[in-house]
């Protein structure tokens, strides 16, 4: 955890996630993940206090792979029903969006994955009628996201100058290509307000 926000996180619970994440809690937790051109949405609901965040790669599968919380339309209802099982309710969701960076060296298009997927969550979260109350996305820079899962609130920070960002990117950038590359798991989910940059 970032050491300037380390008396804010408190007494919480801190977790970790990475592609096909899905955290939520009714306790009090900070959820962290870092961002390329993946999304991740954190929902929150203020009347129970219960939120939690997802990290998808891309909005569905291609190849017909078995349903994985790795592309955005399973990892979105996975996040929706994990914060209802800890109390939320469904109606009263408000959501927070980031990521979408272009961090590739390849040309952009609006339909490169960065674009897809930052279309996929808007467009979903719209039709389930989820209002997003603040986003970070597109632009060049990879983000580092902490979510408040009993507040609501979301640290972020840009991921593009120092050696220590751009260990943090690499890692994740070669964690992102590991589990694309391999086959998804059987079965057995800028308006910048109440974001603070950090």
């Amino acid at each position: 955890m970032n050491k300037r926000y380390e008396q804010e996180f408190g007494e919480r619970r801190r977790r970790s996630i990475h592609i096909g994440g899905v955290c939520a809690s009714g306790d009090a937790t900070v959820v962290r993940t870092i961002l390329g051109s993946c999304i991740a949405v954190g929902l929150y609901d203020p009347t129970a206090n219960v939120g939690g965040l997802n990290h998808f790669m891309l909005p569905e599968s291609s190849s017909g792979e078995a349903v994985s919380a790795r592309y955005g339309v399973h990892a979105m209802e996975l996040l929706i029903n994990d914060c209802m099982r800890h109390g939320a309710d469904r109606r009263r969701l408000q959501a927070k969006v980031f990521g979408g960076a272009h961090v590739l060296r390849i040309a952009e298009s609006a339909e490169g994955v960065p674009q897809s997927n930052i279309r996929f969550a808007l467009n979903f979260l719209e039709t389930e009628e989820i209002p997003v109350v603040s986003r970070d996305l597109g632009g060049y820079a990879a983000r580092e996201v902490y979510f408040f899962t009993d507040t609501g609130r979301a640290l972020l920070r840009r991921l593009e100058s120092t050696g220590s960002d751009q260990q943090a990117l690499a890692a994740e950038m070669a964690r992102e290509k590991k589990i694309a590359d391999r086959p998804a798991p059987q079965p057995s989910p800028s308006d910048d307000s109440n974001i603070t940059l950090f």
